[in-house]
């Protein structure tokens, strides 16, 4: 069965699916998917701007729609990367007590950069910082598998 690997973010509009569209084009056998902590945006596209950037750098995520992260994400899925410490805390608090997939930083795949969180671009407007820290993890994750 191939590794199935959940991106996480707040509102899955920018660096979740940034994520899931880099490592899908990296790695087409996997299977992944993304989802946010929060349900503001649920099945809406990525937010224009990164959909642009993304676009920049060959990476369509325009068939992408958002999702909330839900404790039957724990069953669904191998792997669960988190964007930041505060997303990582809010998946821990919904994991059921017999789960036991792995929750971790999507920045632990890079540890040369010296970041835990990935900034969110939908604050900072940095896209293109995001989208290149993006795929510095993407990188380091297929590497590993």
């Amino acid at each position: 069965m191939p590794t199935r690997i959940l991106f996480v973010c707040l509102g899955n509009i920018c660096r979740s699916p940034a994520a899931e569209g880099v490592v899908r084009s990296l790695a087409p056998h996997l299977v992944t998917d993304s989802a946010g902590t929060g349900g503001w945006h649920v099945g809406e596209a990525p937010y224009a701007p990164m959909q642009t950037a993304a676009r920049a750098r060959g990476y369509d995520i325009s068939d992408l729609r958002a999702r909330q992260f839900s404790p039957m994400d724990f069953t669904l899925f191998d792997l669960i990367l988190a964007m930041d410490e505060e997303v990582l805390r809010d998946i821990e608090a919904l994991r059921p007590s017999d789960a036991a997939t792995p929750v971790q930083l999507f920045s632990d795949y890079a540890p040369d950069t010296g970041i835990r969180d990935i900034p969110d671009p939908y604050h900072t407007q940095d896209f293109d910082g995001a989208l290149g820290l993006i795929e510095h993890c993407a990188r380091g994750l297929v590497a590993t598998l």
